[in-house]
């Protein structure tokens, strides 16, 4: 199926996830999956401009494909955001239009914008004049009262008249009053159909589907009616499902990641990143769930989480080996 902008480069990617996907993470879903486009956290436009944009924005240049995520409603200030993130070597700068977080309620960003169309197209004519990169937009299907039937199409209409040929649709209402950000992840019902009907009637447009794809079989099947698909929370607590991505997805011939080849490199990585004066918890909390359903991710979760600030460089070799240790025979 094609849609506008580059064919197949969104066929497949993982959402921006606040705490979630910092460039640790990404490095680390990096190993998993050379061709899934990764996202940054969504980084607030003032921040960067006013902030340390370098330790913000800094990222690996392994992770490429990678998306800069903004948020904000000021066009001057998100324009010129997206120029800094370009000269960082960003291949994507995408503008929060779902995020359900309390902060949105001020107005400044986030899933509140749905009910400014014309806003939203103005903040992407802002930073599309900034940059040469695509100018994507991720957005809910509507926001608390409104007809997603009428809101959803009214907005991608508005925002594709400025020039936004990419929409990441997260196939859920956002209520910003009376649920929270999680419970906005998991309450409001999924509508894939509408979705599909906006793809359906703007053939033109890439349109990625976003929400409650737990799985790879998930993600394959919706390939059936979209340009792409995005997965957040399941990539992120079964990271090991992104070793699958690059063969069943995209169609590579080569063999899936070692989990265990993949551990070595983040042990160099961990060892790396303290001494430069990075504490290894603040990246081996992203491996957390590498063993997911499989034998000994009790222990491995234990292993990587119990000691805290305390986390030893070496702790992924520790915990690869006790992984991987025969079981003792029996009495």
């Amino acid at each position: 199926m094609a849609g506008g902008g580059q064919v197949g480069a969104w066929r497949f990617s993982v959402a921006p996830m606040m705490d979630g996907t910092d460039r640790h993470c990404r490095f680390f879903h990096r190993l998993l999956t050379r061709r899934a486009r990764l996202y940054t956290e969504m980084i607030v436009a003032d921040a960067i401009l006013r902030g340390d944009a370098g330790r913000l924005l800094r990222f690996h240049p392994a992770e490429h494909p990678v998306a800069l995520q903004l948020g904000g409603s000021d066009p001057d200030a998100l324009g010129e955001a997206a120029r800094i993130g370009e000269a960082f070597g960003y291949d994507e700068i995408n503008l929060n239009v779902g995020c359900p977080s309390d902060r949105v309620l001020s107005g400044t960003f986030g899933a509140c914008l749905m009910k400014t169309p014309g806003l939203v197209a103005d903040c992407v004519a802002a930073m599309r004049a900034a940059v040469r990169i695509p100018v994507t937009v991720k957005c809910r299907i509507g926001v608390d009262d409104q007809d997603p039937d009428q809101s959803l199409f009214a907005f991608v209409d508005a925002v594709a008249a400025a020039g936004c040929e990419v929409f990441v649709v997260h196939a859920r209402k956002a209520w910003l009053q009376g649920l929270s950000p999680r419970e906005n992840r998991e309450i409001p019902p999924l509508d894939y159909d509408l979705v599909a009907r906006l793809k359906g009637a703007r053939p033109a447009l890439t349109i990625v589907v976003n929400g409650g794809i737990a799985t790879i079989d998930a993600a394959i099947a919706h390939l059936h009616r979209f340009d792409g698909v995005m997965i957040g929370r399941a990539a992120y607590g079964e990271p090991a499902i992104l070793a699958e991505v690059d063969r069943r997805i995209f169609g590579d011939p080569a063999p899936d990641p070692a989990i265990g080849a993949v551990v070595r490199e983040m042990s160099a990585y961990v060892r790396r990143s303290a001494r430069q004066g990075t504490p290894p918890h603040h990246v081996v909390r992203h491996m957390l769930g590498l063993y997911h359903g499989k034998p000994g991710a009790r222990l491995w979760r234990r292993m990587l989480s119990e000691q805290g600030a305390a986390t030893p460089p070496d702790i992924l070799d520790r915990a690869l080996e006790a992984m991987t240790r025969p079981a003792p025979a029996p009495a």
